[in-house]
């Protein structure tokens, strides 16, 4: 009776502290505060010297993708309890790898992003930070053939990244 009772304590010792809100975990490994409804994702602005047209667009879309899948808020156009902000500062092509010749055996395209996130809710949580990711193709090939690929590669990487800061808080 007493392992019952001492069972049944614990459990609505449980029930309790859950219910005060304080902060919600999930299996995707988010950790929002039960009060934070609203996300609003604002379009990724591109300011990066370089060119690519659709960067933008994909960069934008990969992240309210991620949000709709893996959390419980709503997307709002403006004044949402998370706001993200993003730019891409750079895209950049580099050689990696030289030859004895001195020809670039390898190439390397570097997206980076800088971030601003506000919680206006928990605005101690508020942050400003870049973000980037990179990917190596041969040089052989020309960037305008290898891009779709490796953009997509790199935009995945970067948004996993902004996904842990912004809400799985790693």
């Amino acid at each position: 009776m007493k392992r019952l009772t001492a069972i049944f304590a614990i459990a609505v010792a449980m029930l309790a502290v859950s219910a005060c809100g304080f902060v919600k975990y999930s299996f995707s490994g988010t950790s929002i505060q039960a009060d934070v409804k609203t996300v609003t994702i604002n379009y990724f602005e591109y300011k990066a010297l370089r060119v690519n047209p659709s960067l933008s667009n994909d960069m934008t879309e990969a992240l309210k993708d991620k949000f709709k899948k893996l959390t419980r808020l709503e997307e709002v156009d403006m004044d949402g309890d998370i706001e993200i902000i993003g730019e891409i500062t750079g895209y950049d092509v580099k050689a990696t790898a030289v030859t004895a010749n001195e020809v670039a055996a390898q190439n390397r395209l570097t997206v980076t992003v800088k971030l601003f996130y506000t919680n206006r809710k928990y605005p101690e949580d508020d942050f400003e930070k870049n973000f980037s990711a990179y990917a190596d193709y041969d040089s052989t090939q020309s960037l305008d053939a290898v891009e779709g690929s490796i953009c997509e590669e790199i935009i995945d990487k970067i948004i996993e990244d902004i996904f842990n800061a912004t809400v799985a808080n790693w």
